[in-house]
């Protein structure tokens, strides 16, 4: 009971305090290392959760001559006493989870994968409309992986998807609404090539596999909230190819800002408490649309090469350029920062000097916004601030007094510009390659 003031008394308000979720956030076009930063927070995770997208993107975790590649898995699993959640705001593409789940090689996992029974089937139909709806954009294609996840978004929005409890329930009423689906994507795609018998007898299969792992989320993390477990977030993709705030229509079909935390896992917002954005030392991007701080030089083609700059689910090659500020500026509008991670800093070292783009011109007038049409950001100039940089490595810095004064400079002009603090500093692979900043 609250007091005469409003007050909730000291032991309800420290349960709540202690009840707390933390959530790491791309704040790009993503890309950023993300998986490196929750590798390092899941150590004292209990759970870690995925709450959108699908096996679209890739997160990448290395330890020690392990190399570990998480596409739907949230990447926190590769420690013994962390379980792992698929949320309801994720669609899920089986086949593609069990091949992960094998090539990951996990002790248990398995036995500490829990699944939302809300989650959304991708089917293989799905990708081949991916593919054809990409092909038909011709020079306007919006660079899509083609692994069917706006397809299954669509299927959810118009109400003929297919879910987990779909599978795992009145297998004759799955196959009933499965021939529906496919006769409805038929009917727009007549090409579509679709063996119904062989991917029923497919799903029989799966249903019997992925059963175990199932579960309602919803309830499973209330209850994990309410005992104070250790919660961790990995959102896929990233702010700037978001839905609704990102570049459309060179987005995600998803919502990969904080918003879809909320939504994907079933969780209310009171519950979220450290929001970690993380940052790319420098700016990359695969695909068509705008990228004011781009690159087309040699500059470009070393950041690419040092960064080992290709896409971890397609191998694509990432264009390159400038840290964007003003683009980070409307990030922190939309995620409300609590902290930052800047990676790949490391990949920096070999320049005389280093610009950020640090405001947008339109029509000769600075604009205080990231723009919502991609024709508008094509035409924007950048302001620049051009620093000096500090030819040597840092590689080998574990303080942030180790590193070169031009470097600490270039991190605290992030920080200042931003207003957030930046937390961790990534300048390496390995995930002892991390600085920690008081």
């Amino acid at each position: 009971m609250a007091n005469e003031n409003g007050e909730l008394p000291a032991k309800i308000r420290k349960s709540e305090k202690e009840r707390r979720v933390t959530v790491v956030l791309g704040t790009q076009w993503g890309d950023e290392g993300k998986g490196k930063v929750v590798d390092m927070l899941a150590v004292d995770a209990e759970l870690c959760c995925r709450c959108q997208g699908g096996n679209n993107a890739g997160h990448s975790v290395h330890v020690q001559d392990k190399h570990y590649a998480f596409h739907l898995i949230p990447s926190g699993v590769i420690y013994p006493s962390c379980k792992g959640v698929i949320g309801n705001g994720v669609v899920i593409h089986l086949p593609a989870l069990f091949d992960e789940i094998e090539h990951n090689n996990i002790d248990g996992l398995e036995e500490r994968l829990i699944i939302s029974d809300r989650a959304h089937l991708v089917f293989d139909f799905h990708q081949q409309v991916d593919g054809l709806m990409e092909s038909g954009r011709g020079q306007k294609s919006i660079g899509t992986t083609k692994k069917g996840i706006g397809p299954a978004y669509s299927s959810k929005a118009t109400r003929n998807g297919l879910r987990i409890s779909d599978l795992i329930g009145d297998f004759h009423k799955f196959k009933e609404k499965f021939q529906h689906l496919v006769e409805h994507y038929k009917s727009m795609y007549p090409d579509l090539e679709v063996d119904i018998k062989k991917e029923l007898e497919l799903y029989k299969k799966l249903a019997d596999k992925v059963r175990p792992m199932v579960r309602d989320t919803v309830s499973y993390l209330y209850k994990s909230i309410q005992d104070n477990k250790r919660i961790l977030v990995e959102c896929a993709q990233s702010t700037i190819l978001d839905i609704d705030f990102g570049l459309y229509p060179y987005v995600t079909s998803s919502n990969c800002s904080v918003g879809g935390v909320i939504t994907g896992l079933g969780i209310p917002p009171h519950v979220i408490g450290e929001v970690y954005g993380v940052i790319k030392a420098y700016l990359t991007r695969v695909g068509s649309g705008g990228f004011p701080t781009e690159l087309k030089d040699e500059k470009g083609q070393l950041l690419q090469k040092r960064g080992a700059e290709f896409g971890v689910t397609t191998g694509r090659p990432r264009r390159c350029g400038w840290l964007d500020l003003a683009m980070l500026k409307y990030s922190n509008m939309i995620n409300g920062f609590t902290g930052l991670a800047v990676t790949k800093l490391d990949i920096l070292d070999v320049f005389d000097e280093i610009k950020i783009g640090v405001a947008y011109k339109l029509n000769g007038q600075v604009i205080d916004t990231f723009p919502a049409s991609d024709d508008d950001l094509q035409q924007v100039e950048v302001e620049y601030k051009t620093l000096p940089g500090w030819k040597v490595s840092t590689e080998d810095a574990r303080k942030f007094s180790d590193l070169p004064t031009n470097a600490q400079n270039y991190i605290n002009t992030i920080k200042d510009f931003l207003g957030v603090p930046v937390k961790w500093v990534g300048v390496g692979r390995d995930r002892s390659s991390i600085i920690a900043i008081p």
